[in-house]
This record gives structure tokens, sequence and C-alpha cells, in this order.
């Protein structure tokens, strides 16, 4: 039987948003014959969302790792044939997940699914104007929109990707903010991907979120370089190794 499985990194987490976080993934409505588990992988060296996650395999790290390294020691216990991406103050729409795993089915070899997300401000919700078209997203389109305006025009927090092609392209970017980012770049250069024009989750907005435009980005330089020297990298075929070129890439992941 189908299984996906939602990925949860959380550190010192507000107990009201982590509550609303796991009533929303209890109340996905899945295909037929689908099932999820929710991994929620605790950062820091005091946990305390243990009692807050009801419903998930949970683990804590018992040190302060990041995002990123969260994410994917969360990946590591993963056994589901696709992955999500869950923030903990974020709140899934019970056919969220529905909708993406079916966007895989209608388009076998696509390598990542997203929907669109409504703002959620202050428990009211509030949309988010759709600034790029939806469809098969080609491979290579995604960087080359990256390249020219240094944004990613797919909201990545909401993403579901097939586990083997995550773990193949080594997971989540260990930068200190747009790990999302850095991990779609790459793997979108070689799969074509798919932008499902229904609202499948909300995006929490608040004063604690890493991303709130109070808080300033000191890293963004070093991050876009990183994102940026990935996306040279995938193009040059380095994933498929020495003499193989650029073509081979897509072929070998899809064997794994």
């Amino acid at each position: 039987m189908p299984l996906v499985s939602v990925i949860t990194a959380v550190h010192e987490p507000v107990a009201g948003y982590l509550r609303e976080a796991a009533d929303s993934v209890a109340a996905q409505r899945l295909p037929a014959g689908w099932e999820l588990e929710w991994l929620v992988q605790e950062d820091g060296d005091r946990p305390a969302a243990r009692d807050l996650a009801a419903g998930a395999r949970y683990e804590a790290n018992g040190a302060r790792l990041g995002t990123a390294t969260t994410r994917n020691i969360a990946l590591s216990r993963a056994r589901g044939r696709l992955v999500a991406v869950l923030d903990y103050d974020d709140v899934l729409l019970p056919h969220g997940l529905a909708t993406l795993i079916q966007d895989f089915e209608r388009h076998p070899g696509i390598g990542w699914a997203v929907g669109q997300a409504d703002d959620l401000i202050d428990g009211e919700r509030v949309p988010f104007e759709l600034r790029y078209p939806c469809g098969v997203v080609p491979a290579g389109q995604v960087g080359r929109l990256y390249e020219r305006t240094g944004l990613c025009q797919v909201a990545c927090a909401g993403l579901v990707m097939p586990t083997d092609v995550v773990r193949a392209f080594g997971g989540w970017g260990a930068i200190p903010r747009a790990q999302d980012v850095a991990l779609l770049i790459a793997l979108s250069e070689v799969y074509d991907g798919y932008q499902d024009p229904a609202v499948t989750w909300l995006y929490r907005k608040h004063p604690g979120q890493t991303t709130h435009p109070a808080k300033v980005d000191v890293w963004g330089e070093q991050q876009d370089r990183f994102i940026r020297q990935r996306l040279d990298a995938v193009r040059s075929g380095a994933l498929a190794g020495p003499g193989q070129g650029f073509s081979a890439v897509g072929e070998r992941v899809e064997r794994l």
C-alpha cells in the first residue's frame, strides 16, 4: 500500500501552532489505498514537542543542528514513496496531500509537485496572488527564472517529491534559510514538475518565523551563491559522473 511521509522540523515550538499542524495532518483525506506517516524531528537541546505532536513518529536531535539537518534526519526515517514538507507553524488543508498525490499519478515521471498557499495572518486566511503559470513545469524553467530574478517562483514549503529523488539530491540544502529553494532548484533542473492551481496549505505569517520581513537575512548573499553554484554543478553533469554529461543525470536518478 503506497505511503506518503510528511516531514516536520521543530525548534522551540509555539504549542498552538504545532497542535494545529497536527490536527491538519490527522484531517487528510487521501486517495483510496494511500496511507500517511507524520515524522516530527525536534531540533535543539531542550526538546518540548513530543506531547504536542499527536499521532507523529517523533524524535529529538538532542542538540541544535539547524532546519536542513533536522529535516534530513527525519528523511532518513521516512518509509514513504513520496515525501511532503509541513513546517510546524503551517497548516495542510484536508485535500492538500490528495491533490498532489493525484498529480503524480496523472503525470508519471515528474520530480516534484506543489500547490498554492493562502497566507494565515492572526487566524485569518488571506489569498496570495498567483504570480506564475500552473501546469507542467519543464525541467530547467525554475532555474532560469531564479537566475533572472533571484526568486524561486514556487511556494517551496508546500512541496511533495519522490523520497528517493530527494535522497539522490542530498536532501535539503544546509544553509540558514532557503533550504527548500536549494533542493528544488537542483532537482527541477533534471525533472519536470507540476504546479497545481489548488490551494493546498496555509502559510502562517508571524513575528517568530525565520522568514519574517522584519528579520534581516544576513546570509542572503552566501545562500544565493550556494544555490547558483549547485545549479551550475547539476547543469555541468557532475551528478552523472566523469565523462557522462548532463543527459545521463535524469537516467541515473530514475534508476534509484
